[in-house]
């Protein structure tokens, strides 16, 4: 190579490199400190051992479809049979000590509470175990204020969490915690101060969480030793209310071809099933379902993920999520939902009444409580109360005036129009009118499917009060 050409190649790296870097200073990376289970913070609010709490070291980050999840996401935690991982009552001794109140007012400042509703806040967290490396905004204690910091914490970390399904405080330490909010696919992870990188840390499996629309009741965790044992979690208990159910037990896919994807969402919370999206940008809630991987009809265990491919809407903003991906791309499968979209409709319903098998108690609760918002109501908070408002969206998509039967507006308007264009001619000619009167007595048929459109929407309110124990995580 001639010394000519080989200056010519660095001048064209160099050029490369300064563009990158100007790509780089537009997002640049969000540096993030890991935080291993069992390792001790350098600065906490709480002795580390004083026995607050107490991290599941055994516990490996579960994979993930999606890095933005819910709150309410089933699966999501994790719980065991041990359930005193967190010493709740301890740490409002200690927070509500006037020997601490310095301490204490940095505490409920991070978490935008006054010092005096101290225990009636801790009253609403629950203790979970988290089953994947969670992203979080942690707060070191210095100089008697709340120094936040970026930080990733490992699966098998016990934490407790509010009524929206968000980490709240790390147990063992006492640090409050807030949602990250950062880009879920730009961090770069600092492994240092005693927190060595474990043993099956995978970059795909990172996963930040975003609050519920609505409060909880209950919170449905797989136990970390047992995943074939699900746990019901009243909220703000400490384990000694828990129930368990049988979280190996198949729940059938909803038919979601054409729901919005906030809709899409919450059918699957409410059958015990995660929603996927590919990419990191989040689907915004307006989104249409085109297809699902599995398809409508399929059977999965608790907690499983159901990939959502949509079309149009954009990413949603919430959470801090600035992907570039505005739509998944659509999975292999993705093109059997729509052709089997009738037979699902009886699917869920069938097995709504199969699936909440494991307590029948939740779902004459849930109904009742539909329309409130208060965390009394188990499962409807979230799937039966909000599909009200989605399917109001639905019908004024389609533009037709067929609206006696509102609910099957979006389908039969497609339908009746043709009709009404051969019925007028049929009125004005009568010698044809035998041949042609007879085509406008096809319509019936015509509005009479649609209807079987209707039940596919009643699933989506039956959903979350059949699943019981399982679907809790939606209340």
């Amino acid at each position: 190579m001639t010394l000519r050409a080989f200056m010519h190649r660095i001048a064209v790296l160099a050029i490369f490199s300064l563009l990158l870097s100007g790509c780089e200073k537009g997002n640049p990376l969000t540096v993030v400190r890991a935080v291993a289970a069992g390792a001790p913070s350098l600065a906490p609010f709480f002795e580390e051992n004083s026995g607050l709490g107490r991290d599941a070291t055994t516990v490996r980050s579960q994979p993930v479809q999606g890095s933005l999840q819910q709150g309410d996401t089933p699966g999501l935690y994790g719980g065991s049979k041990q359930p005193t991982i967190c010493d709740v009552a301890k740490l409002e001794r200690f927070l509500t000590d006037p020997r601490n109140h310095k301490k204490a007012q940095a505490w409920a400042g991070v978490l935008n509470i006054g010092t005096d509703e101290i225990p009636e806040y801790l009253d609403r967290l629950t203790p979970v175990l988290l089953r994947h490396d969670t992203l979080v905004k942690n707060h070191d204690y210095k100089k008697e204020k709340a120094v936040p910091y970026n930080s990733l914490l490992q699966a098998g970390i016990s934490i407790l969490v509010d009524e929206q399904g968000l980490p709240a405080v790390k147990c063992s330490c006492g640090n409050p915690l807030r949602p990250f909010e950062g880009d879920t696919g730009r961090i770069s992870v600092q492994f240092e101060d005693g927190n060595k990188k474990w043993a099956g840390y995978q970059r795909e499996s990172v996963v930040a969480v975003k609050p519920a629309p609505r409060k909880l009741a209950r919170i449905a965790l797989v136990d970390v030793q047992e995943p074939a044992r699900g746990i019901s979690r009243p909220v703000g208990s400490t384990g000694e209310k828990d129930t368990a159910f049988n979280a190996k037990k198949r729940r059938t896919v909803p038919d979601l071809a054409g729901t919005t994807f906030a809709r899409a969402s919450r059918e699957l919370i409410g059958a015990g099933l995660a929603a996927g999206y590919a990419g990191q940008g989040v689907p915004s809630d307006g989104a249409r379902v085109t297809a699902t991987d599995p398809p409508a009809g399929a059977e999965l265990p608790f907690g499983q993920y159901v990939m959502l491919t949509v079309a149009g809407g954009g990413t949603s903003t919430s959470g801090g999520e600035t992907g570039p991906t505005t739509t998944p791309p659509p999975p292999s499968s993705g093109a059997k939902t729509p052709p089997t979209s009738t037979p699902p409709k009886s699917g869920p319903s069938g097995s709504s009444g199969g699936r909440p098998g494991e307590s029948s108690s939740p779902p004459p609760s849930s109904s009742s409580g539909k329309p409130g918002r208060s965390s009394s109501p188990p499962s409807s908070s979230t799937a039966p109360g909000s599909p009200s408002p989605e399917k109001s969206s639905r019908p004024p998509s389609p533009p037709p005036s067929t609206g006696s039967p509102p609910t099957g507006a979006p389908v039969t308007s497609s339908a009746p129009p043709p009709p009404a264009t051969t019925s007028a001619p049929a009125t004005r000619e009568p010698p044809s009118s035998a041949p042609v009167t007879t085509r406008p007595a096809t319509p019936p048929p015509a509005t009479s499917e649609p209807a079987t459109t209707e039940p596919a929407t009643e699933p989506a309110t039956r959903e979350p009060v059949t699943d019981g124990p399982s679907t809790t995580v939606a209340a």
